[in-house]
């Protein structure tokens, strides 16, 4: 199949480059705990062997930061790093990766009287004197406040959208165009039309394509196979991960998906487009990586597949996510959510928080929350 790929400029990023001249990258990220320096470094060779073109860490700490800096003493991968909340964290992190992730709607978390454009001038000195790339990861859980307010809340890209072209715009004025967007949600449909609104009024920036909390395999995959073969058969995207909720040693197997569903496009092995619309169960699930702080959470993704298979034909959707950090904010959105912490899992219905269980009791009252909503939407329907 020929595509003709959006006009992107050329962004390196370590050994690589990315944009419409070059391959199409593929991306992972580590889900090991950063400072276990040699689980880390093997899950980061284990992803450069499968092919991993980027990895991606996750730092949360001054010792999430001295870790990183052995970590890449004892590893030739381009690797990225993921600042959460914390962006002073650049500044330390900065010699000893290729790549910085920032949100813009993590922005406010530290210095809140501080204005966000201050803090992206000093990200991009950061980058500059470190001669690294930056990426602007905007997330449909976590989007600038400030830009939400101004859209209706029936459109929920609006402000995904404004955000990144904000944060283009004044990257753009400093001079600086080494820089990515990525745009992430958890329904492929939203991700599509995300991206091709953004693509079409920005076509010079790459773009990082996910289908954030895709879930566990083969139905993460799907998720995502739908996004992107509608995105990159049009052109665009220029970097890929593909998110999936597995064991660490089976991280290798989102490096495998990307390659095959990029090899299928290249080929003309097109699926015909899925109407994700279908009135089906859906349950999303983040990937595992350094954040997560139980790995029960893996298991938990699992049993929740298992135990709600009785609701497959209704339309509702459960979001599984695996920390404190993406959990409160991106399960609200969901019909029924749960957000892992060390010991207990909370549950919520829509932004509604209904408590705090442990991980052996959350299945159980899960299903009382589900028989419930059932209940409530079949009485609906009658009615009408």
């Amino acid at each position: 199949m020929e595509i003709r790929r959006n006009p992107t400029r050329s962004v390196r990023i370590g050994s690589i480059s990315i944009g419409h001249e070059h391959p199409i990258a593929v991306q992972s990220m580590t889900a090991t705990k950063t400072q276990d320096i040699d689980a880390t470094v093997a899950l980061v060779e284990q992803l450069r062997q499968a092919g991993a073109d980027v990895v991606r860490i996750a730092v949360d700490s001054r010792k999430d930061a001295a870790a990183l800096a052995e970590i890449r003493r004892q590893t030739t991968a381009n690797l990225s790093v993921d600042l959460q909340e914390n962006y002073r964290l650049a500044e330390v992190v900065a010699p000893h990766v290729d790549k910085v992730r920032y949100n813009p709607g993590h922005l406010y978390h530290h210095e809140r009287e501080k204005p966000w454009q201050e803090k992206v001038s000093w990200l991009v000195s950061v980058a500059r004197e470190h001669d690294i790339a930056l990426r602007v990861g905007v997330n449909c859980g976590s989007v600038d406040p400030a830009a939400k307010e101004r859209f209706a809340a029936d459109d929920p890209l609006a402000p995904m959208i404004a955000s990144a072209l904000e944060h283009c715009r004044h990257l753009d004025e400093l001079g600086f165009d080494r820089y990515v967007v990525s745009l992430k949600d958890s329904d492929p449909k939203q991700v599509v039309e995300v991206n091709r609104r953004f693509a079409a009024q920005r076509p010079d920036v790459p773009l990082h394509l996910g289908v954030t909390e895709a879930g566990l395999p083969p139905d993460g995959i799907i998720k995502t196979r739908i996004a992107f073969e509608q995105l990159v058969a049009q052109g665009i995207g220029d970097t890929i991960r593909v998110s999936l909720t597995v064991p660490n040693d089976r991280k290798h197997e989102e490096i495998d998906a990307g390659r095959a569903i990029l090899a299928d496009i290249a080929a003309g092995r097109v699926r015909s487009v899925v109407d994700y619309g279908l009135g089906t169960l859906n349950i999303i699930s983040c990937p595992s990586c350094s954040r997560v702080e139980n790995e029960a959470f893996v298991e938990l993704a699992q049993e929740v597949k298992r135990m709600t298979r009785y609701a497959e034909k209704h339309r509702i959707t459960i979001a599984v996510m695996g920390c404190r950090v993406n959990g409160p904010g991106e399960t609200d959105d969901a019909d029924l959510g749960l957000w892992c912490g060390p010991n207990f899992v909370n549950l919520k219905r829509g932004p509604e928080e209904l408590g705090a269980y442990p991980y052996d009791l959350i299945l159980g009252r899960l299903k009382e929350e589900l028989d419930r909503l059932i209940v409530e939407r079949e009485g609906a329907i009658g009615a009408t």
